[in-house]
């Protein structure tokens, strides 16, 4: 009796699953936000970007804030193919200088417009763009118009908290990350591999 109904009520998850897989019927490039205040949102980004890679796709990752400091996914997908863009001027809480920040963010923004007109690459990630256009480095309108007419079988993940309202309605995808709880918090250590 309870495999039955256990059997009954699969067997509808099943249809409805499958009537949502047969109405997805366009084929085309998603742009995916990643954002919110919880840990893991260029992780997800790199996973996927990892998954690309894994199936022979090609990627371009801009990186903005990050810095020129020891990364483990540059190091795992470099090798691969993969092409960083790297914004070397760090955190920029750490430079506090509005004018060298912002011609670091415009220089490595040159390389995201020509990877987000590049027709080869499947996935474009751009990690950490959000606060560019929130710190106003980087004009909002521009992003958009950039995103907008970039080739229509490519995918783009953007990662960052605070996200431009445009962005998340532009977007295909949205994931919040939300904390629930964080080691450093705790007064942990961030922690090589883990963490960055």
């Amino acid at each position: 009796m309870a495999d039955d109904r256990h059997q009954q009520r699969q067997q509808k998850l099943k249809e409805k699953v499958d009537a949502r897989i047969a109405a997805a019927t366009e084929t085309r490039g998603i742009l995916m936000v990643f954002t919110g205040n919880g840990k893991g949102k260029t992780t997800a980004a790199f996973g996927t970007a990892a998954r690309a890679v894994g199936h022979q796709k090609r990627v371009g990752v801009i990186q903005f804030i990050k810095g020129e400091w020891p990364n483990g996914e540059r190091n795992l997908l470099e090798p691969h193919g993969v092409e960083f863009q790297v914004m070397a001027t760090g955190f920029t809480w750490d430079t506090q200088n509005r004018e060298t920040d912002t011609a670091a963010c415009l220089e490595v923004w040159q390389h995201g417009k020509r990877m987000l007109q590049d027709a080869s690459l499947d996935l474009v990630v751009m990690d950490e763009l959000t606060y560019m256009v929130s710190f106003d480095y980087l004009p909002l309108e521009e992003v958009m118009a950039a995103l907008r007419a970039r080739p229509p079988q490519q995918s783009v993940i953007i990662t960052g908290r605070g996200c431009h309202r445009d962005l998340l309605a532009l977007a295909d995808t949205v994931t919040e990350m939300r904390p629930v709880k964080h080691a450093f918090d705790a007064g942990i250590q961030a922690q090589q591999g883990i963490d960055w």
